[in-house]
């Protein structure tokens, strides 16, 4: 009997352990040469790529390579709807194509978006994609994806020490203009269905004052973290830092700022839904959201220092508030009330407005100038994320208008700049994408979307294990005025995305000129599993080593080993079959040496 029972035991253990499993994506990886010849006669350039992991839905891209300084606030496009300001401006971009795991072919005819032959030179190409056809994999069923809803979730990709983080942190949950709370943390790569791995908290508010918006850790020391509050009784706003405690009230540093508070600014209001906190390691940043609450143009952007004092005001009513919108019947403010912030530049905006932005706060600080604040805007005239485009609209071409669609629910952009948009409201659609430049691809669609509510997306693209798209699954409850909670599908879920980018050139050879030095660049992905590309430049030609060395310095891999010319070279590492953990590779040719440093996961 009792082995009959210990057996029973050890049968019900097993089928536990089989059902539960850690969060393990399959990635969506892409590769092509980075430098391609072409003679821009106008006869079709044939460009082969490599697709791994999943299908891949492509968008082939060709932009203006080291112009920016040459294009200083320049608009164009239908209704003057699009501004760039001392960046590289998109040429010609295809329609989304559909790719299977292996070889492929892209091919482009040498023209530009309007049918014009493009002019011989230097173009940077890109090659963003997303799993177009894959069903969304569950990345934590805790998590409660009502509050990506103007998004009160963001992913910590950067641990304390500046390098990619091996399990990125979801942090947020920030219970804002009655969204559901308490704020968590959870560990991407944790087992989806193990709710006891979500840590939660609580943030205690001085009477008076309530939170708003978006939440981010301290740079160098996760266990405190910044938010955004607001007091609607005197109407001021600022920062709060508090110490991270789970399971019970996270503690108020009063050392921050003035007794706790940072220096305040005025406000008006707005529905307290964001934008929160924001930093790039160096400064914080805060908006105000006034979309509803004023007839006065109103919208400004803070930098703050992390003593909590404002360091600049930056007005950005010139985007973000008009005058004809609110004598058309439509409103004078837009927001921002979303942003999100990438190596230093923020993307802006708002569910109430068709406007979108990127802006360079460090720029700005660095030269003291204005204009170099703003990158680009992106507004109405091209339909995507555009309002009141429709020939029925009761105000044409209003942008600052919350009382139609698409409704814009968060911002997520990648490494490369590409902006992901998640709407609804104007069909079935998932989500707008803007390119780096700001010019609109198109609206697309998650695999099993409907036209329903969608709550929000984060990217990971740092080179790690879980790089690719964390989504909702909210489109299951129907859309947001006719809602069924019961029937919502909870939880954050994954899709695989990847962006990469290369030359186009007339230039022949021009990746066996010589460079002016002998150089070797960071292995890309990094971390990575489990290939990896090691970049190097040779100032002449010789004989070339490159070595794969384990942590005792010990060679375990050579990759290159004979003659070279002068020039960029590749050299790619397949390390499927050793563990994981870190290594060195090092570069050597003609009396010069580099090591560094590269991490594989599994």
């Amino acid at each position: 009997m009792k082995k009959a029972i210990l057996l029973t035991l050890i049968m019900m253990l097993s089928a536990t352990t089989a059902f539960s499993a850690d969060f393990a994506p399959t990635l969506l990886k892409l590769s092509a040469d980075p430098v391609i010849n072409y003679d821009f006669d106008g006869s079709d350039l044939d460009i082969p790529v490599q697709v791994s992991g999943t299908t891949a839905g492509i968008i082939f891209c060709v932009f203006t390579k080291e112009e920016a300084e040459n294009i200083p606030f320049t608009h164009n496009g239908n209704l003057g709807w699009h501004m760039v300001n001392k960046i590289d401006t998109c040429v010609f971009y295809s329609t989304l194509k559909g790719f299977s795991v292996g070889a492929n072919t892209i091919t482009w005819d040498g023209k530009d978006q309007d049918g014009g032959v493009v002019p011989a030179g230097e173009y940077t190409y890109y090659l963003w994609d997303f799993d177009n056809l894959g069903t969304k994999q569950l990345v934590g069923k805790s998590i409660d994806s009502r509050i990506c809803h103007d998004y009160r979730n963001e992913i910590q990709e950067i641990d304390e020490n500046g390098l990619p983080i091996a399990n990125p942190i979801i942090f947020g949950g920030t219970p804002t203009y009655g969204w559901p709370g308490p704020p968590f943390r959870w560990i991407i790569g944790n087992d989806p269905l193990d709710e006891t791995l979500l840590a939660t908290s609580n943030i205690p508010m001085t009477e008076g004052w309530g939170l708003e918006g978006d939440e981010v850790l301290h740079p160098t020391d996760f266990n405190y973290f910044y938010v955004k509050v607001r007091n609607t009784t005197s109407l001021t706003a600022g920062i709060q830092k508090f110490k991270w405690v789970p399971g019970g009230d996270c503690e108020m540093q009063s050392d921050f700022g003035n007794e706790g508070f940072s220096e305040l600014h005025s406000t008006n209001g707005g529905g307290g839904q964001g934008p929160g906190v924001a930093s790039d390691g160096e400064y914080l940043f805060a908006c105000d959201e006034n979309h509803w609450a004023s007839n006065e143009p109103d919208s400004d952007f803070y930098i703050y220092d992390y003593d909590g004092y404002i360091i600049s005001e930056i007005d950005l009513t010139t985007w973000w508030s008009n005058p004809d919108n609110f004598e058309a019947g439509a409103q004078m403010n837009g927001g921002p009330i979303n942003f999100t912030e990438r190596n230093g530049l923020v993307v802006l905006n708002a569910h109430a407005s068709c406007m979108n932005n990127l802006v360079d706060p460090a720029g700005y600080l660095e030269n003291d100038d204005i204009d170099d604040f703003w990158l680009w805007a992106s507004g109405n005239g091209d339909y995507v994320l555009d309002h009141n485009f429709e020939d029925t609209a009761a105000i044409p071409w209003a942008c600052n208008d919350y009382n139609v669609g698409p409704y814009k629910t968060s911002v997520a952009t990648d490494a490369n700049y590409f902006t992901l948009i998640n709407a609804y409201g104007i069909g079935t659609i998932s989500f707008g994408l803007l390119a780096p430049d700001g010019t609109g691809l198109g609206y697309f669609l998650f695999a099993g979307d409907t036209a329903g509510l969608k709550g929000g997306t984060l990217i990971v693209d740092s080179g790690t294990a879980f790089d690719g798209i964390y989504t909702d699954n909210q489109h299951t409850g129907g859309t947001r005025f006719e809602r069924n909670e019961e029937k919502a599908d909870q939880g954050l879920f994954f899709l695989g995305h990847d962006t990469i980018s290369g030359v186009i050139t007339n230039s022949v050879g021009v990746a066996e000129e010589a460079p002016a030095a002998f150089t070797v660049e960071q292995n890309a992905p990094n971390p990575f599993n489990p290939t990896t590309t090691i970049t190097f430049s040779l100032e002449q030609a010789g004989d070339v080593s490159v070595d794969v060395l384990n942590v005792a310095g010990q060679r375990i891999d050579t990759l290159v080993d004979g003659f070279m010319d002068a020039g960029s070279h590749s050299a790619v590492w397949n390390a499927s079959g050793f563990s994981a953990g870190v290594y060195f590779y090092t570069v050597k040719s003609g009396g010069h040496t580099k090591t560094m440093k590269m991490t594989l996961l599994k």
